[in-house]
Formats: C-alpha cells, sequence, structure tokens
C-alpha cells in the first residue's frame, strides 16, 4: 500500500463521493467514463457566473475583462500541462471534436486517393469513425494495428514495418484503451512514423490524468483530451496541434471569434489559437477546467500514480482469486483500468446488480466495438480507478461481486 498518499483527505474535497445508492455509501468506479470534481472546481464554475459573467475578447467593460482574462489563462494552464505554447492549444466541446476537427480539416485538405490513415485495434470509436468518413470522403484506405496473438490487449507492433509504409499519411493511436487500461507504446509508433513522413495524432482521453504527458518529448502532431476526464467539466476539450500545422490547416467551422474580416465577397481568418474556436465557447467550463489543471498540477502526482497502481495491483490480485471471474485484457503496463467477465453472467446484468449495492461500474462495448469483436467477447464490466478511491472501494467490490455469483 502506498502509505505517502492520503486518498481519504483527497475524498473530503469531492462532495459527490458522501452521495448514496440505494442508502449504501457510493463507491465510483466509472472514472474512465468521467471523473468526478472537487470542490475548487465546483466553486470556479459557480464563482463564475455569480461574479464574471460575460462573452470574452470583444465586449468593453469588466466583466468582459474579468471572463476574457480567467478563459485564457485556463489555455495558459493547459499549455504548460502539455508542455506546448498556448497557441497550439484550441478548445473544443471534447476528445470526439478535437479529432473530428483534425480529420475534416487536416486529413479532408491533404488525403487523396492512393494514401493510408494507420490506426490501432484499441480505438475509441470516436477515433475510428472520424477516419473512415474522411478516408471515404477522399478516396484514402483505413488500415488497423492488429492485437497480439495471445489477445491480452496488446497491439502486435511487429507489424508496424509494413502497415507504417511511404503510402501512410496520417497514424491515429489512442494513448490509454479506455476499455483494457493498456497504456500504448506510442513513442514507438509515432517513432516508425516520423521514418515516413506520416503525421501523428495521439488520443490521450485516458492518459492525462494518470501520467504525465509532454508533447514535445513524444513528438506527435496532435494530442487530444477531454477536462471531464482530469476532474473538470463536461463540454470541454483540448486539441493540441503543431503551430506550422495548425496554420496550414483551413477552419473546421466559420463564424464568431474565428473571423478576422468578413466582406461580401471574402472573409478572412483569426490568428492562432481563435482561427479554430468558432462561435460562444463554453466560457463558464473552460475557467472551471482551468481550476482543475491548476488542483491537478499542485498535488502529488508521483504519489497520485502509486496510489493508483496500488489500487490496481490490489484489485487485480482480487480479480485473479475470484471464482469465474476472467480478466479482459491482462498486461503489464496498465492504468488503473479493471476489465473482467463473470463467468455465465452478461456484463450488464453484473452491472445492475452492483449498482444495487451502490458500487457504479461501466457496463458494455465501451465505445469499442470492433476491439469486442476482436477479443471475441460481448462486451466487459469495468471498474476504472481515481485517486480519491480507496482498497475498501476494492473490498466493496468484490464483497458486492460475490453477492452478485451467488444470485446468478
Amino acid at each position: 500500500m502506498n502509505s505517502l498518499f492520503d486518498a481519504e483527505t483527497l475524498r473530503a474535497e469531492f462532495p459527490i463521493l458522501g452521495e448514496t445508492a440505494y442508502g449504501k455509501p457510493l463507491v465510483y468506479l466509472d472514472n474512465a467514463a468521467t471523473t468526478q470534481k472537487p470542490r475548487a472546481v465546483i466553486d470556479a464554475l459557480a464563482a463564475y457566473y455569480l461574479h464574471d459573467n460575460s462573452n470574452v475578447h470583444r465586449g468593453a467593460h469588466c466583466l468582459a475583462e474579468r471572463a476574457t482574462a480567467a478563459f485564457e489563462t485556463a489555455r495558459d494552464d493547459v499549455a504548460a500541462l502539455l508542455n506546448a505554447s498556448r497557441e497550439e492549444i484550441i478548445w473544443t466541446r471534447g476528445t470526439t471534436e478535437a479529432i473530428n476537427l483534425v480529420a475534416q480539416s487536416y486529413g479532408g485538405s491533404t488525403l487523396k486517393p492512393g494514401d493510408e490513415v494507420v490506426i490501432s485495434s484499441l480505438e475509441h470509436h470516436a477515433n475510428i469513425v472520424p477516419w473512415q468518413q474522411v478516408c471515404a470522403r477522399t478516396g484514402a484506405t483505413l488500415r488497423v494495428i492488429p492485437l497480439k496473438a495471445e489477445h491480452n490487449g496488446e497491439l502486435d507492433l511487429a507489424t508496424l514495418d509494413t502497415l507504417i509504409n511511404e503510402r501512410t499519411r496520417i497514424v491515429a493511436v489512442v494513448h490509454v484503451s479506455n476499455a483494457l487500461g493498456i497504456i500504448n507504446p506510442v513513442q514507438d509508433i509515432i517513432a516508425r512514423a516520423r521514418t515516413v513522413g506520416a503525421t501523428v495524432l495521439v488520443d490521450g482521453a485516458q492518459a492525462v490524468s494518470h501520467f504525465p504527458v509532454d508533447v514535445q518529448a513524444l513528438d506527435c502532431d496532435f494530442y487530444t483530451f477531454s477536462a471531464h476526464k482530469l476532474f473538470g467539466p463536461t463540454g470541454v476539450g483540448v486539441l493540441y496541434g503543431r503551430r506550422a500545422l495548425l496554420e496550414a490547416m483551413p477552419p473546421y467551422q466559420t463564424g464568431g471569434e474565428m473571423i478576422e474580416k468578413v466582406t461580401f465577397e471574402t472573409s478572412t481568418w483569426n490568428q492562432l489559437p481563435y482561427k479554430f474556436e468558432a462561435g460562444t465557447p463554453h466560457i463558464g467550463g473552460v475557467v472551471a477546467f482551468g481550476a482543475a489543471v491548476r488542483w491537478f498540477r499542485a498535488q502529488d502526482r508521483t504519489a497520485m500514480a502509486a496510489h493508483e497502481a496500488d489500487l490496481l495491483a490490489y484489485a487485480t490480485q482480487q480479480a485473479r482469486a475470484f471464482p469465474g471471474l476472467k480478466i479482459i485484457g491482462d498486461a503489464p503496463n496498465k492504468v488503473a483500468v479493471l476489465s473482467f467477465l463473470l463467468e455465465g453472467a452478461h456484463p450488464n446484468d453484473v452491472g445492475t446488480l452492483l449498482d444495487q449495492q451502490g458500487v457504479a461500474v461501466r457496463t458494455g462495448h465501451h465505445c469499442t466495438m470492433p476491439l469486442m469483436d476482436a477479443l471475441g467477447i460481448p462486451g466487459t464490466v469495468r471498474a476504472a480507478f481515481a485517486p480519491y478511491n480507496t482498497r475498501d472501494d476494492v473490498d466493496r467490490l468484490f464483497a458486492a461481486l460475490e453477492k452478485v455469483r451467488r444470485f446468478l
């Protein structure tokens, strides 16, 4: 157990963790879907609407000035988190919109018949469907990095030399599998892509809350994630893009802040990052997300990571000893996600019975239908841990699973 991390003190910062479910104390293990929010984030969102509510950038009054300052400070916070420049940080509604932006703007303007886009078998639908659509529109071909033959959820990197070749224009891969928690060797994939001059997007939605991400060290061209998976609000996402690429890309949407000048004959675009931020943004959400990033960066992130690793090891140990339970994605390099099946039980039934005991998990295909097809299963039960979870939460999970096993 990690004795240097005080999860109980951290839990006190998250009001919702004091809730009950069906009369039982809540055990929240659905953190890969969305994390809960500390009071600092909730207070920041409330303070914006109570004291600073205004549109940003163009208002000639003090509320607009305060709102704009908070909005742009949040951009600086995210830039520092990723080791990027502020002009390379684009606000979106989430990871999904960020990937669509790159697929439609960069992919749609550069791909042509004969070109290839490479993704992996571990991708979320949000990093599959946009590339399918742009390939269909441009005549490019979508290729997929397969899983290893042993089906432990790891990618077969032996295929990279043939899959990523002189026809490859874009490689789009997930940093951490949302379904299995497996950490992909993205640096190896990026290094291979560099040898053929391919552009690389990394879906970091499940990564940024678990370990440091440095886009300069990764050498990726685009990196995406969502605020709500990093203790922030829903409806806010981040696209990091290399400045030279963003400068060359056409706008994804038009109108509002992304405009420099408009006549009835033509229009010109604003400078970065505003070129890709059409319309009134989710200002309160961005301000609150800035508070989330500052809160997160103020934590002992090394101790947090050690605590999560302890939770995963503790849960995995119990899972391996549990009768009839099969871990899905039992690979060594993972974040704190335990995905599993219970013999003779449908995942949805298991999730419903756990919920009635106050244990919140995620069930189903986790927006990774092709991965589930490759594994030959309909879906899994997924318990995803965060720093505010404890070993007691793990014990509650397995005590509840024992009741489920007896019932079913």
